[in-house]
C-alpha cells in the first residue's frame, strides 16, 4: 500500500481542472489508497454530419469544431429540429447584420449536465452547468483570403451539488472521468488569440491564449457539450493528464497537399485558465511546455474531422509550478463517414509517464444521424489500462461503454440522455458493474 500523501499530491498536480478537495474526499472514502481525478478541459464540439464536399478545402484549415469561429458558424446552420422552430430568429438575424457590417461575430450557450450512479464509494449524484461566450473579429483582409482575426472564448463553470460531474467517476471508484469539463471552477478564460490564415487559406497560425483541443487529436464526437460524456472517447483517450486551454503559446499548421495536413504547437504546461494572463509569465519564466505534432489524411473541407486518419505525438515537461510529472505519448485515430449517416471510429493512445490516468487506451464505436443537423445516436466501447506511474500501484484493466441520444428539439435547443457502463471499476472491487445515467441540456444564443 502506497503513501496517501504521495498519491494525493501527485494526482492533484496532474489535475487540469476541478478542485483538489474533491480528490481528498474521495481518497478518504476509500480504503484503497488511490482515487485520481483528471477533469481536463473540453474537446472539440462535434461537426454536423454533412454532405460530401469532395476535396475542396475549407476556408478555415485546421479550425476545430469547438473554436469560436466554428461554433458561431454551426449555430447559424439550419437544423432538422423536431419542433421546426427558431425562437431566436430575430436575434440571429441581428447578429448576422453585425457580422456583415463590422466583421465581428459572437455567440453564447448554456449547458447543464446531471449524472447519477447506481453505486459509489461516496456521492451518487452530481450536477453542474457551464455558460460560454465566444466571438471572432476579422480585422485583416475581411471577406478575402489570408484573413487575420481575434478569437476569444470565456466561461463560467458552476456546480449544483457537493461534487461536480467531473468528480463522480472518482467518487464511484472508477479510474476515469465520466464528464471532464463540468466542474465548479468559476470564471475562466479559454482562448484569446490572433489567428492568421496564409498560403491562400491552406495554412493557419495562432498566437496567444490557446486551446490545444481546437486542432490536436480531434474527431467529430469528442465534445462533452454535444457528443460523448466519458473522457475515454475524447481527445487524448484518457492517456494525457492535461490538454491545456487558456495557455499562452503558438501553433502553425496546414495542408501540404489536398489531403495531407500537419500541425505543431508549443504552449504553457502550467497554465491556469482562472488566471489565464499569468500564463504569459510562466511560459517565458519557467518554460515548462506542452508540445504537440500531428500529421493526418482527410478529405478536406467540412469532412476534416469526419473522414480523417491521423497520428498525434505529445510531450509535456515536468512543471516547476504545479509539480506535474513530465512524459510523452502518441495517439492515433481513424474515422469515416459511411453512406452520409454512419460515422465509425477507432481511436487509441499510449503514454510514457506524463501523469495521465491510462497508460494505454483503445476506443471504438459509431455515431448515427439520419438527417444532417438532426438527432444523433452515439455508441462507444473503451478498454483502458490504468497508469501505474501515475497511480503508484498496479490496477486491473477497465472496460467502459457509453450510449447517448442527442435530440435536436428546436433550432437552438438540444437534450441528450445517456448511459455509461463502468465494468470492474479498479478502485471499487466490490462492484462488477456501475451504471451512470446522465441528462444534458444545451441552449444556444
Amino acid at each position: 500500500m502506497k503513501s496517501f500523501t504521495r498519491i494525493q499530491d501527485g494526482v492533484c498536480a496532474m489535475i487540469a481542472e476541478g478542485p483538489c478537495w474533491t480528490l481528498t474526499v474521495a481518497l478518504a472514502l476509500t480504503s484503497i489508497v488511490i482515487s485520481p481525478q483528471t477533469a481536463i478541459a473540453e474537446e472539440a464540439a462535434p461537426a454536423p454530419v454533412v454532405k460530401s464536399t469532395g476535396n475542396t478545402l475549407d476556408r478555415h484549415p485546421l479550425n476545430g469544431p469547438d473554436s469560436a469561429d466554428s461554433l458561431i458558424s454551426a449555430n447559424s446552420e439550419e437544423k432538422a429540429d423536431l419542433l421546426d422552430r427558431n425562437l431566436l430568429k430575430k436575434w440571429d438575424e441581428w447578429k448576422a447584420s453585425i457580422k456583415e457590417k463590422t466583421g465581428f461575430s459572437f455567440g453564447a450557450d448554456y449547458t447543464s449536465v446531471g449524472l447519477a450512479a447506481t453505486a459509489s464509494l461516496g456521492d451518487k449524484t452530481a450536477a453542474s452547468a457551464i455558460a460560454r461566450v465566444y466571438g471572432s473579429w476579422a480585422l485583416f483582409n475581411r471577406g478575402g483570403k489570408n484573413t487575420g482575426s481575434i478569437e476569444f472564448k470565456g466561461e463560467n463553470r458552476h456546480s449544483f451539488t457537493d461534487i461536480p460531474p467531473a468528480g463522480l467517476g472518482l467518487a464511484a471508484g472508477y479510474v476515469g472521468v465520466t464528464e471532464p469539463v463540468f466542474t465548479d471552477q468559476g470564471f475562466r478564460a479559454t482562448t484569446l488569440y490572433w489567428k492568421q490564415r496564409f498560403l491562400q487559406d491552406k495554412a493557419v497560425a495562432r498566437l496567444g491564449l490557446i486551446d490545444v483541443k481546437e486542432y490536436f487529436d480531434v474527431y467529430a464526437l469528442a465534445s462533452p457539450w454535444s457528443g460523448f460524456h466519458n473522457l475515454a472517447f475524447s481527445t487524448g483517450s484518457n492517456t494525457m493528464s492535461k490538454l491545456p486551454d487558456g495557455a499562452f503559446g503558438a501553433m502553425v499548421g496546414g495542408y501540404f497537399t489536398d489531403n495531407f495536413y500537419a500541425a505543431a504547437s508549443i504552449v504553457d504546461a502550467s497554465a491556469d485558465p482562472t488566471s489565464a494572463f499569468q500564463s504569459v509569465q510562466t511560459f517565458f519564466g519557467d518554460f515548462d511546455t506542452f508540445k504537440t505534432f500531428e500529421i493526418g489524411f482527410t478529405q478536406g473541407g467540412k469532412r476534416l474531422f469526419l473522414d480523417n486518419a491521423h497520428i498525434a505525438f505529445w510531450q509535456i515537461d515536468e512543471s516547476k509550478k504545479t509539480g506535474a510529472a513530465g512524459g510523452w505519448g502518441v495517439n492515433g485515430s481513424i474515422s469515416s463517414l459511411v453512406n452520409e449517416r454512419w460515422l465509425v471510429f477507432l481511436r487509441g493512445g499510449w503514454a510514457h509517464e506524463g501523469g495521465g490516468l491510462y497508460e494505454a487506451s483503445v476506443s471504438t464505436g459509431f455515431g448515427y444521424m439520419n438527417t444532417p443537423g438532426g438527432n444523433l445516436l452515439g455508441v462507444g466501447v473503451n478498454w483502458g489500462r490504468p497508469n501505474s506511474d501515475t497511480l503508484s500501484v498496479d490496477l486491473d484493466d477497465q472496460w467502459t461503454g457509453e450510449v447517448f441520444y442527442r435530440a435536436q428539439v428546436a433550432e437552438n435547443f438540444q437534450v441528450t440522455p445517456s448511459t455509461q457502463l463502468l465494468l470492474n471499476p479498479a478502485l471499487n472491487p466490490k462492484e462488477d458493474l456501475i451504471a451512470v445515467f446522465g441528462l444534458r441540456a444545451r441552449v444556444e444564443f
